[in-house]
């Protein structure tokens, strides 16, 4: 790897490593952190508060009872929940006697939900009320032998925990749906129930960090059906202390982080909920992005640190009640899982003081690789500089054994600790996208087109597999996208090929006017032809097509997946006519 240019930009108070990384249970990051600060609130939830001995408490109540229904070390344990104090409780309690434990998406319909459960080989799942009936009707194709409810009100302060059931019902009943959603009788265990019982102590599982999974963790399925990444103990802790120390200002047992990236993506689950609990944090815990709800609860619980997304920080930028709520007290967020534009980063930066910078990661690492420095230079449209002990290489898309030179592009590959142990069950592609060079160095082959200046700012071109050629020239999707943000009149775009009888591939844009604009296709087409924003011929679109939204995933990554799917749908019927 030569110099690894990037460590000279690295600011004054970041270390350039870390090694050697403690190879312990993710289990311990609970652990030593109530031993640290026991009455220090570890969570928050719409105003009730557990302190991290509460928590420990929850946690090993939780070990107890999975363990009397016999699951032990290596044994699945699948969660359909959203953000809440039972999903901390259930994670570390899975942690703790050694289980793995996988979330699913609580948005899944039956087949991905099936097809993930399945896939995991989970025996116990861990239920929202008002999901359960979809795990139900999956419970006997996925092998499920146990089904543990929970409600969200089961640790709701009062009143909410009586007026919340009444709007339940009321929007249950106006949308067809039973209410209860888990009729009396049904063969499922209540977690408020178990959390009651006496049982014997939950030994703490002793593990092989570096070999051992700690959780599985599926791929967003922007490309096609989710496969889980094996994320060992060892991955996790050491991904956690690579991420703090790129936050050099945080203060042990005094941060708050918001909550409301979800806890089974990767992105949410350690950047939000781990990194909080290592550090001693407050977690203010958010079961959905509701904007309102949001911004209340940064009135009131105060949260110093805001990991988040594009579509969240815009959102608030965007709206006229945010001016309602003193939202000062934000310091840091890094925004992922989408490109960041300049002037969202720039305009929350103006309402709330903090500093917002974009980074980088993916599922299979942990998932932090990149992030632009908190202090220091921020470069507009870059991922920023690979976190300490993180290698990192452009290698040529035809011939993965020649590095190119920066500036030029190529596929990025990562190595380091938080790379993961492979995909479960899925031994041909973990043998293609991890490759082990002459040293012994396990290089993950990200898909992600790249390249990287002089500096060793990396910079993120597109999705491998989402590239356009139009007439044998390639095209990237997001590069335009990022042009047609610039238009004053666009809110969001997305950027597919469609087939061309004369270049192969067209360049096609579904858009999202803002609130009260309006536009034409030609408008549209012209602007980005305008020598001004920098697109050739070809690369400038040659459809648009106006929508009312376009399909994401839960954390705001843009599904082009499913607008070529749409695309081909059209094609196949119009040609049936």
């Amino acid at each position: 790897m030569g110099d690894r240019p990037w460590l000279a930009s690295y600011p004054p108070d970041v270390p350039r490593s870390l090694a050697p990384y403690p190879e312990k249970s993710a289990y311990s990051l609970l652990e030593e952190t109530a031993a640290r600060f026991p009455d220090r609130p570890a969570v928050s939830f719409f105003g009730k508060r557990l302190t991290y001995r509460q928590l420990a408490d929850e946690v090993d109540r939780c070990a107890r009872w999975l363990t009397s229904l016999g699951v032990g070390k290596g044994d699945r344990v699948g969660l359909v929940l959203p953000n809440c104090p039972q999903y901390v409780a259930a994670f570390y309690g899975g942690l703790k006697i050694g289980a793995v434990v996988t979330g699913n998406n609580p948005l899944y319909t039956e087949r991905e939900l099936a097809h993930q459960l399945r896939d995991a080989g989970a025996r116990v799942v861990i239920a929202l009320d008002q999901l359960a009936p979809r795990v139900e009707a999956v419970r006997g194709e996925a092998g499920v032998e146990t089904v543990v409810v929970t409600k969200i009100t089961d640790y709701m302060p009062f009143p909410i925990n009586r007026l919340a059931p009444l709007k339940f019902k009321k929007e249950a009943r106006a949308e067809g749906r039973p209410w209860p959603p888990v009729p009396e009788g049904a063969d499922v265990l209540w977690w408020s129930d178990l959390m009651k019982r006496s049982l014997p102590e939950a030994p703490r599982a002793e593990v092989d960090a570096k070999q051992d999974v700690a959780c599985l963790l599926y791929t967003g399925g922007t490309t096609g059906l989710s496969k889980g990444a094996m994320l060992t103990h060892y991955n996790l802790v050491s991904n956690l202390h690579q991420t703090t120390a790129w936050f050099p200002g945080l203060r042990d047992g005094e941060e708050a982080v918001m909550c409301v990236l979800p806890f089974f993506h990767s992105y949410g689950l350690q950047v939000a909920m781990n990194m909080g609990i290592l550090k001693g944090a407050k977690l203010v815990l958010m079961p959905r992005f509701e904007l309102e709800m949001v911004l209340k609860a940064v009135k009131k619980e105060r949260p110093t640190l805001f990991p988040g997304v594009p579509r969240i920080y815009g959102a608030i930028n965007d709206s006229a009640e945010t001016k309602k709520y003193d939202v000062s007290s934000i310091r840091a967020c890094l925004s992922g899982a989408a490109p960041l534009p300049l002037a969202i980063a720039e305009r929350f930066e103006e309402l709330t003081g903090a500093r917002l910078v974009e980074g980088y990661g993916l599922t299979e690492t942990s998932p932090v690789t990149h992030a632009n420095p908190i202090e220091g230079d921020r470069r507009a449209g870059s991922i920023g500089l690979p976190l300490p002990d993180t290698d990192c290489k452009i290698v040529d898309v035809d011939d993965p054994d020649r590095v190119v030179e920066p500036g030029e592009e190529g596929e990025l590959a990562v190595a380091g600790p938080q790379v993961m142990k492979g995909y479960w069950n899925r031994d041909d592609e973990t043998e293609a996208m991890i490759r082990t060079d002459a040293d012994g160095v396990r290089w993950l082959h990200t898909g992600d087109i790249a390249k990287m200046d002089e500096d060793g700012y990396f910079y993120i071109v597109d999705r491998k597999k989402d590239m356009i050629i139009v007439s044998g020239f390639n095209v990237y999707p997001t590069e335009i996208e990022q042009v047609l943000y610039r238009h004053p009149k666009i809110a969001k775009v997305g950027v597919v090929g469609i087939p061309d009888d004369k270049t192969g591939e067209a360049v096609k844009a579904y858009v999202v006017l803002k609130p009260g604009e309006s536009a034409t296709p030609e408008e549209i087409v012209a602007w980005c032809r305008d020598d001004k924003q920098g697109l050739t011929g070809y690369r400038a679109p040659k459809h648009v097509e106006f929508r009312d939204s376009l399909p994401e995933t839960m954390v705001g990554k843009l599904l082009r997946r499913v607008l070529a799917e749409e695309e081909r749908q059209k094609r196949e019927a119009a040609a049936s006519q």
